[in-house]
């Protein structure tokens, strides 16, 4: 395979109001692509797509959607299809995390969270994966987490759900493998974007250096543009080494370590 050429083609970005969403469609729409831009928040995206369209002359689609709820990938798809447009890479971004003991969350939040990070992946993931694949070009692209590599106290719900994400993308990379369709499972570490801001306090960040938007989605791009693409790329040495760490440890140790970094400050 070769550098993935996005030109004349359109790639459709969840949580695209700000973040990890907002830095790949302003990559993308620099390497041609035109854009289907989704997240809840109508004024974001109108003035996103006003940026790009002004600086690259790609034609840019706003969607305004709530991804929590049942059924979201096939009323995305539905919405696509009525607007004319025919998607050809998806970066499925949109998601959130909960911080504290799991016995203190609140149940409503985290059936949203689990909504949100997992079944709305799979849901708009298996709404487009047919055209994805009879097109045999483009990306898919699911933001799992590093914290998808061990369990994550304090984090529970959130770390697993990205434990999902990761196997999830990985297995639909070897059911795609000699399509032409590249699929890759994008784990940041805690990345300077409004995730905390959700989150509710930075302890989540575990005291680590955070990486920017732009660090993380050029990680995601370099993968994707190899001759041969990984099934997933941890963004940043130092979470790479992280993740690698959990294999020589037991998961006693791992687990206790990790509870240490993410406990209240």
């Amino acid at each position: 395979m070769n550098a993935v050429d996005y030109r004349d083609r359109t790639t459709l970005i969840t949580g695209a109001s700000s973040g990890l969403g907002a830095e790949f469609a302003r990559r993308l729409a620099a390497r041609g692509s035109d854009l289907v831009l989704v997240a809840r928040r109508e004024d974001r995206l109108k003035a996103l797509a006003g940026e790009l369209s002004a600086a690259h002359g790609v034609s840019v689609e706003v969607i305004a959607m709530d991804l929590a709820v049942e059924g979201c990938g096939e009323l995305l798809a539905a919405e696509v299809e009525r607007r004319g447009i025919t998607v050809s890479s998806v970066i499925n971004n949109a998601g959130f995390g909960t911080y504290g003991p799991f016995h203190e969350e609140d149940p409503q939040r985290l059936r949203q969270e689990v909504g949100l990070d997992v079944m709305a992946v799979v849901d708009i993931s298996r709404a487009f994966i047919g055209t994805l694949r009879r097109r045999g070009e483009g990306v898919l692209v699911n933001v799992a987490s590093s914290a998808a590599y061990q369990p994550v106290p304090n984090m529970a719900v959130y770390g697993a759900t990205k434990a999902f994400v990761l196997s999830f993308t990985e297995a639909l990379w070897q059911e795609s493998r000699g399509n032409g369709l590249r699929v890759l499972a994008l784990s940041p570490g805690a990345t300077r974007t409004e995730f905390f801001d959700v989150v509710g306090t930075e302890d989540a960040a575990s005291g680590t250096k955070m990486q920017t938007s732009e660090e993380v989605v050029r990680t995601a791009l370099k993968a994707l543009d190899r001759k041969n693409p990984p099934p997933s790329v941890v963004s940043g040495a130092l979470n790479r080494i992280m993740t690698l760490s959990g294999r020589f440890a037991s998961r006693r140790t791992v687990v206790r370590i990790v509870a240490r970094m993410t406990r209240p400050r």
